[in-house]
């Protein structure tokens, strides 16, 4: 009995305070925003709601606090992607007005930031992602790589297109490719963008032949420029080890190549004693040239 008195006192304080005027509090109330959107697109969610602080008849703010069928307040954009930010106290009048009988005190923060752009259709380049593909040991490309169509028309906000800066990665997801290459291609979207811009290509043509290298290895005899009668190689037996990679077509302009490590005594490291060893000559059909040891430590007597 004591539980119902209490509980029925209560009640009624309750309900006799709703009803007093001049209370006020923080609620986030509802934005609605309205602008073209046939040629625009917000490029990062919209906000739902802004906080705003209003006061008024306790019932008025119950609702408004829990947004018992409160309805959105519309923000109109005339020109979304001339700005990217709208000033709170260009909707102090409206939104007051729109939320009457309740007083609006203030709205929280001065500006509410958004990214809306223009939606615009460009053609890009395509290119193979480098991080999708991969070949195998001594294989390399040949030439340029082939697409067809070679231009690709993509749809979306402004700002996203122009950072892909006039090409398109494709994406090949191929490792250690080892023959020439012919097939159609899905063209992929990032996750994150997929729901900003759409291409109209679905797939892709791609072609490209590889070269397949030879693995070889040159003794080297070392030639020395510059070098004080007082200066010696810590170890003067060394014998440096040319290896390379070669076409196998290449290989007769191989034959009368006689190549010398070259060390070049001005050209020494100072602060610990060392020297590079440079090869001569050093063709441009030879690839991943690699010399052991690449350097060689000097001794002074």
């Amino acid at each position: 009995m004591v539980v119902l008195c209490v509980a029925a006192a209560t009640t009624f304080w309750v309900l006799n305070a709703l009803n007093k005027d001049n209370y006020s509090t923080i609620v986030d109330y509802p934005v609605q925003w309205e602008y073209d959107q046939k040629n625009y697109i917000p490029v990062k969610p919209l906000p739902n709601n802004i906080q705003i602080q209003i006061s008024g008849n306790g019932w008025d703010l119950l609702r408004k606090y829990f947004n018992i069928s409160g309805t959105a307040y519309p923000i109109l954009l005339q020109s979304p992607a001339e700005k990217n930010y709208l000033l709170t106290t260009d909707l102090k009048r409206g939104l007051g007005e729109f939320i009457t009988p309740t007083q609006l005190e203030n709205i929280l923060g001065d500006t509410i930031h958004y990214q809306i752009d223009r939606i615009v259709t460009k053609t890009l380049r395509p290119v193979l992602d480098s991080l999708s593909y991969s070949f195998d040991k001594n294989i390399a490309l040949e030439g340029k790589v082939n697409f067809i169509p070679d231009q690709l028309e993509i749809t979306g906000p402004s700002s996203v297109l122009e950072a892909f800066e006039g090409k398109y990665p494709v994406a090949l997801n191929a490792t250690k490719i080892k023959a020439d290459f012919s097939g159609k291609v899905p063209l992929e979207i990032e996750e994150r963008l997929a729901q900003l811009v759409q291409l109209k290509q679905k797939e892709i043509q791609i072609s490209f032949s590889v070269l397949s290298y030879l693995e070889g290895n040159k003794r080297l005899k070392i030639k020395k420029i510059n070098f004080p009668s007082n200066v010696k190689l810590t170890n003067e037996e060394l014998i440096p080890v040319l290896n390379y990679l070669i076409e196998e077509a290449n290989l007769p302009q191989l034959k009368d190549l006689e190549f010398e490590a070259i060390l070049d005594y001005r050209k020494r490291n100072r602060a610990d004693s060392t020297l590079q060893i440079e090869i001569s000559p050093n063709p441009k059909f030879l690839k991943e040239v690699r010399i052991s040891p690449p350097q060689i430590k000097l001794r002074y007597e």
